[in-house]
């Protein structure tokens, strides 16, 4: 018999994706709907039921929006599906578990539903548990999460970073840069960012501690404002955006400079992408140039959060995040990611612990 007033199941609000997006994305393309989810994992399953606290707003979702296409490299990027809920990372508490890594009230991070309530399976590498509660939660989106990792595997592994060298991060100011910038300084660089605005300017100078920083919106020429902050040349890059602004940075490199490539933010809404002129720089400079994604460098997350925890309880990084309230205001928040609006690390608080 079953138990008089126990609560078996509970409203679940979701982020739909409503039409395959082409060219900038619009709020109009996702809209929330209600599902009922059981508060109860099958006997006998792997799974776990979490309640999200925080999700991620991360530019690589757009892509992930576009109509599957086998012939786009974006394939490798798994479209999401029209009149299902949009997912990405985010920091969720284990309501009902049936894993034996997990238990209930467990914290954990990692790929999850743009819900109030999903039901994962765990592994590895997709879902990490939270052993660190003396710093805030939501820095599991951004600071000690993907962005993170993906800031110290850029430019400590891939960027490989001397003493005196110069360095250059566009989108300065976001999730990743705001990093990369500190990461620089800690290791005896100087270190310019680019951003979209006069405030996000100065938080570049003010508050992560960039030598130097330009709104390109401002730049006509934009191998001249790195010129003018780089008179001998930039020997680190580390790539956000693409498009004009990867061009003018070719034309600016020093010899035997390096480019850790984690995005290109401006070519995302573009029906066809821009093309870049200067790639002859990379053979005369002998350039490396590599892509990378933080996905593939999980075996790395404990020797990065061995690294940045103590200079996050000590008070010596600075992280800047921008928290959209309550899961209604979700598709705002992604969408402004490509407009610019966001200030820091743009994430949604869902609900509280």
């Amino acid at each position: 018999m079953a138990n008089i007033g126990v609560v078996t199941t509970a409203t679940n609000n979701q982020v739909i994706l409503r039409n395959y997006v082409s060219g900038f994305p619009k709020e109009s393309d996702l809209y929330i709907a209600s599902t009922t989810v059981d508060l109860r994992v099958p006997p006998g399953s792997m799974a776990v039921l979490v309640k999200i606290l925080y999700l991620s707003c991360d530019p690589f979702s757009r892509i992930r929006m576009e109509k599957p296409d086998p012939s786009s490299p974006a394939s490798l990027a798994l479209a999401y599906s029209i009149g299902k809920p949009i997912t990405g990372y985010g920091v969720a508490k284990a309501i009902d578990s049936g894993h034996p890594n997990y238990k209930n009230g467990d914290l954990l991070w990692g790929r999850v539903g743009w819900e109030e309530y999903s039901v994962i399976t765990p592994t590895h590498s997709s879902h990490f548990k939270i052993h660190h509660t003396d710093v805030p939660l939501s820095f599991y989106t951004g600071l000690l999460g993907i962005p993170g990792l993906t800031a110290f595997v850029g430019f400590y592994e891939i960027c490989s970073p001397k003493k005196g060298e110069t360095v250059f991060v566009s989108a300065a100011s976001g999730a990743v840069g705001q990093l990369v910038g500190q990461f620089a300084k800690m290791a005896g660089c100087y270190v310019v960012g680019s951003a979209s605005s006069k405030e996000k300017v100065d938080l570049l100078k003010t508050k992560f501690g960039y030598d130097d920083a330009f709104n390109y919106k401002e730049e006509r020429d934009l191998s001249a404002a790195l010129k003018r902050c780089f008179p001998e040349g930039i020997d680190i890059y580390f790539e956000n955006v693409g498009g004009k602004m990867l061009d003018a940075v070719l034309e600016n490199m020093r010899t035997h400079g390096r480019i850790a490539a984690c995005g290109m933010i401006s070519q995302y809404n573009l029906k066809e992408p821009e093309g870049v002129h200067n790639l002859a720089s990379i053979v005369y400079k002998r350039i490396r140039v590599q892509g990378f994604a933080a996905v593939e460098c999980f075996d790395k997350y404990s020797k990065f959060l061995d690294f940045v925890l103590p200079y996050v309880r000590e008070g010596k990084i600075t992280y800047v995040e921008d928290i959209a309230q309550g899961l209604e205001n979700g598709p705002s928040a992604l969408i402004g990611l490509f407009h610019g609006k966001n200030v820091g690390k743009q994430l949604v608080e869902v609900a509280r612990e």
